[in-house]
């Protein structure tokens, strides 16, 4: 069983803004795999079903996005996931709008989310999709709470293809081959 974390914050408020990418890429795939994220269960809503053969589980935590290990050790814990089928989506403002990078572990990079999924869960060793929005002229908190704006927008767009296309090539070969493919 596979669990793919889209991360992002709750409401209509936040909905189409950058810190929300994690949850965009998730709603697309949900979308094509007609698998419905909306059962309430641990601070989020998640869906089940399959994708090329493999089980998987959509989940959105609802926390917020600085407390989204909360909800996200919560369900490992629950259905004894393994930290090797976990794979988590989110912003990165390290990288250049337009841009994915996937990686096996490592650190938050400042993403407060990632940081506090490490923390709950203990451990960095956890597979991430992460989906560029470039670096602030401004505060970063307002940044990131705010809609991409222009060219960006269509930057922001093909990356949420991009990484939709590379959780597909994950559940097809593996993660290893799709790192190989879109970083």
């Amino acid at each position: 069983m596979k669990l793919i974390v889209g991360l992002g914050n709750p409401g209509k408020k936040y909905a189409k803004t950058r810190h929300n990418l994690g949850f965009m890429v998730l709603d697309k795939i949900s979308e094509l795999s007609q698998i419905d994220v909306d059962k309430e269960i641990f601070n989020g809503l998640l869906g089940r079903g399959q994708i090329f053969d493999e089980d998987v589980m959509l989940f959105k935590p609802q926390t917020y996005m600085n407390l989204s290990g909360q909800a996200v050790s919560q369900l490992v814990n629950y259905f004894k996931i393994n930290l090797n089928d976990l794979i988590v989506i989110c912003d990165d403002m390290a990288l250049n709008p337009g841009t994915i990078r996937l990686r096996i572990k490592g650190s938050s990079g400042g993403q407060k989310g990632l940081q506090n999924i490490i923390d709950q869960l203990g451990t960095n060793e956890f597979k991430r999709v992460r989906v560029g929005i470039g670096e602030p002229d401004k505060d970063a908190v307002d940044y990131v709470l705010e809609s991409p704006q222009g060219d960006e927008t269509i930057l922001i767009e093909q990356a949420i293809d991009q990484a939709v296309e590379a959780i597909k090539e994950t559940l097809k070969s593996s993660f290893e081959v799709a790192m190989t493919k879109f970083n």
